[in-house]
């Protein structure tokens, strides 16, 4: 079995091949379960959740991902989440390897996005706005420059400082890379904004978008949290990445809903859709369009199958 650390797992995943990769993996589907939730008790921390997701595909491979939450760890200098992904041979069940969930997860969360770029965005996009300067950040825009021939990065943070460290670690990946101070003014200078942070509070406003723009919100990820407000929501011509997660864990789309500015048939078309053809959001150059990613284990397990392929 191989055993596969981060280090070489960054190596086999580089962001063009795997946004090909889960563009197949979305056109030709896998059985995909709800993902499980365990609640385990710490010895006198707070409690902790054990994940499980898994995710299979006839004639293929079995995978399933274990990330387990301990909330408390930042008091012992660790971080809360650790993941870890094994993937199985789809016939007999035996274990094939066992890779670093953690950059898998971040990889394959960022080439979902720039796949959903892909279908969503105008091809002659050349100006992408990064909001958040986390883990996700670097990736989401390196991702990005792989479907469009970016040639501005903006950066925006709660933290200048981080913007700045985050521009130093992207050069050269575009002719230019500024951090820009002024939230209103930077979404009104892109044409891609990406979203990445831990808000509960909308931090993009509808008001602020202009015709053609593409939206791609990664950030939020459970019904109380949102990055987008109502209004951006209601003006954009919306995709998710999976109906069932969209419509369930979603905050962005959630509480627009309940804010009574969209309904749940607002949420047009999922990944699978769109890279099938099935559906087509983006009708001319002055749709606003945007992605809600909320993740799916069928990711995870294309990712996986990519860098078992390229390990050979």
């Amino acid at each position: 079995m191989h055993l596969i650390d981060a280090a070489e797992l960054a190596e086999r995943l580089p962001y063009g091949a795997l946004v090909d990769a889960l563009e197949r993996a979305f056109r030709n589907g896998a059985e995909v379960p709800v993902r499980t939730h365990y609640s385990v008790d710490a010895r006198g921390q707070a409690r902790a959740t054990l994940l499980l997701m898994p995710a299979w595909r006839a004639g293929g491979s079995l995978g399933v991902k274990i990330a387990t939450v301990f909330p408390d760890n930042a008091k012992k200098g660790l971080g809360a989440v650790h993941a870890s992904y094994l993937l199985m041979d789809g016939d007999t069940g035996a274990p094939l390897a066992l890779m670093d969930g953690s950059e898998l997860t971040l990889r394959r969360t960022a080439c979902a996005s720039a796949l959903a770029s892909r279908c969503l965005s105008r091809e002659d996009s050349k100006t992408l706005l990064m909001v958040g300067t986390g883990r996700l950040a670097p990736h989401l825009v390196r991702a990005h420059s792989t479907v469009r021939g970016l040639e501005r990065i903006l950066l925006w943070g709660r933290r200048p400082a981080a913007a700045h460290e985050l521009a130093e670690a992207l050069q050269p990946i575009a002719a230019e890379i500024a951090v820009v101070t002024n939230l209103e003014r930077g979404v009104g200078e892109a044409d891609i904004v990406s979203c990445a942070t831990l808000a509960s509070t909308p931090l993009v406003r509808g008001a602020w978008l202009l015709p053609g723009q593409h939206v791609d919100l990664v950030g939020a990820f459970t019904p109380a949290m949102r990055e987008a407000d109502g209004e951006a929501l209601r003006r954009a011509r919306v995709a998710v990445d999976t109906y069932a997660g969209g419509l369930e864990e979603a905050g962005d789309i959630l509480l627009a809903i309940d804010d009574g500015l969209i309904g749940r048939d607002h949420v047009l078309a999922e990944l699978a859709e769109l890279v099938r053809g099935d559906k087509v959001l983006r009708r001319n150059s002055s749709d606003i369009t945007l992605f809600k990613s909320v993740g799916t284990a069928l990711e995870d397990l294309a990712a996986a199958e990519l860098v078992l392929a390229r390990s050979n």
